[in-house]
């Protein structure tokens, strides 16, 4: 089946988002689009553990997770140029509850967005995307048009 133009320019806008992070790699994140949002995806990673005793991720890697998933759904969302990104003002992360070493799927919402200033919301969880194991509401300043 061909996949239509604008599902393929969306994920090359998001595949040159990811070449400019340069952790990106490191942390084994992927973005997928589905139901016409971004999902980003924390891979299981064994260099990503914090706690070696009970494997869990560190709250570095699972707040970079979050902070990924909001750029990525402003990126999809308001069609940005993912060389001009938007600058982080504000964050503020909420862990739920502990990120054991599985894969980790994070999905941002944006709540609020103005010319200059936007507001997103994410989520994070691992088996059950009822059981979110952190959350953050993350302020961005939009590139000038």
């Amino acid at each position: 089946m061909v996949e239509p133009v604008r599902k393929r320019a969306e994920r090359k806008s998001l595949q040159a988002f990811n070449r400019t992070v340069p952790y990106v790699g490191f942390l084994h994140l992927d973005i997928e689009i589905e139901n016409g949002r971004a999902l980003t995806i924390l891979r299981k990673n064994p260099d990503n553990v914090g706690n070696p005793i009970v494997p869990m991720i560190h709250g570095g890697v699972v707040g970079a997770l979050l902070e990924h998933a909001a750029m990525a759904q402003l990126l999809h969302e308001l069609e940005l140029d993912p060389e001009r990104l938007p600058r982080i003002v504000n964050v503020s992360i909420d862990y739920l509850r502990p990120c054991l070493l599985e894969d980790t799927f994070a999905r941002g919402v944006i709540i609020r967005q103005g010319r200059r200033v936007a507001n997103v919301r994410v989520e994070a969880w691992q088996s059950d995307a009822a059981r979110l194991v952190a959350a953050a509401h993350l302020h961005f300043l939009l590139p000038r048009d």
